[in-house]
């Protein structure tokens, strides 16, 4: 008996096939791997007062061996020496990982209320949760400013509360704590809405089998509920943790002159010194600082399926 692919040879040659692969592929190749092409070119570039301001590198095609010896890696060489960079790396590190652990601290319960309320209920708390979609990011950043300065609203609730005396005031503007509360509202949807669509397609009769052969909750939970909810868990933070750490806006707006993080250190390299081969050069080692856990969720993924 033919085989399908014998009988209908159109199955392998069926352009409209063969375009719907190559769809992505050329997005990804014009607004992915072009642009990042630039970078790394202008990041093996020198510095110099100019528009652009810095020395082109390749100017045709048939001058390889010169190309060649135009690359210049004295940004990186210079990135890897000076500490500032160093710190700026590890600081975004530091705050993108406790920023995305207290994301799941907060979102596991909201995902795991919303994935056991009432069928009819959940789209209205879906709705709920996308809301703040509605406003703009910047607009809600600001917001915070008026809630956290010293004057703020924050201040006025804990003196009318008397929690705080009429001249005291709440210090967490221009802190690393505003960063945070900044972060964590402004990325929860982000970590919710993977964690809801784990959990609600979770089958709620293991929990039933377990509570029927005297499983308490608590461990019918880290047994059943957490475990299945895995790619969930993974999905989410990857999703807030990979933007988190190049973020710029709300350090830039609720941190102070202590918060150092990369995106804040590209911005000023960019707009600031006019370095852009140095600036590449720290986005082009952000990015691949950032592949790692990409290639991490690829490979889970993969396992999953």
């Amino acid at each position: 008996m033919a085989s399908v692919s014998e009988t209908h040879p159109a199955n392998r040659s069926n352009p409209a096939r063969w375009l719907v692969v190559a769809v992505p592929y050329v997005w990804l190749l014009l607004f992915f791997a072009a642009p990042f092409l630039i970078i790394v070119k202008i990041s093996l570039s020198e510095t110099a007062i100019a528009l652009p301001p810095y020395t082109p590198l390749f100017k045709g095609f048939g001058a390889i061996g010169e190309f060649v010896s135009q690359l210049d890696f004295d940004n990186y060489l210079f990135l890897t020496g000076d500490p500032l960079y160093i710190e700026a790396y590890l600081s975004s590190l530091r705050i993108a990982v406790i920023s995305t652990f207290l994301l799941l601290l907060i979102g596991y319960p909201m995902a795991l209320a919303m994935a056991r309320a009432p069928t009819m209920l959940r789209p209205t708390l879906v709705m709920l949760v996308i809301l703040p979609f509605w406003t703009s990011f910047l607009i809600r950043v600001y917001a915070w400013i008026g809630i956290l300065k010293p004057d703020g609203l924050l201040t006025l609730l804990f003196q009318a509360i008397g929690l705080l005396g009429a001249d005291d005031q709440v210090q967490i503007f221009r802190t690393d704590y505003a960063v945070f509360i900044g972060i964590v509202y402004s990325y929860l949807p982000f970590m919710v809405l993977p964690l809801y669509s784990a959990l609600e397609k979770m089958d709620n009769t293991l929990l039933e089998a377990a509570s029927d052969l005297g499983c308490p909750p608590w461990k019918a939970f880290w047994k059943i509920t957490f475990p299945l909810s895995l790619p969930g868990v993974i999905a989410g933070s990857m999703i807030c943790f990979i933007p988190i750490t190049g973020e710029f806006v709300i350090p830039d707006l609720l941190g102070g002159a202590d918060t150092l993080m990369i995106g804040k250190t590209l911005w000023t390299e960019f707009f600031g010194n006019r370095d852009w081969p140095l600036a590449s050069a720290v986005a082009v080692i952000l990015l691949v600082m950032l592949v790692v856990p990409i290639v991490i969720f690829q490979n889970q993924q993969k396992k999953v399926a």
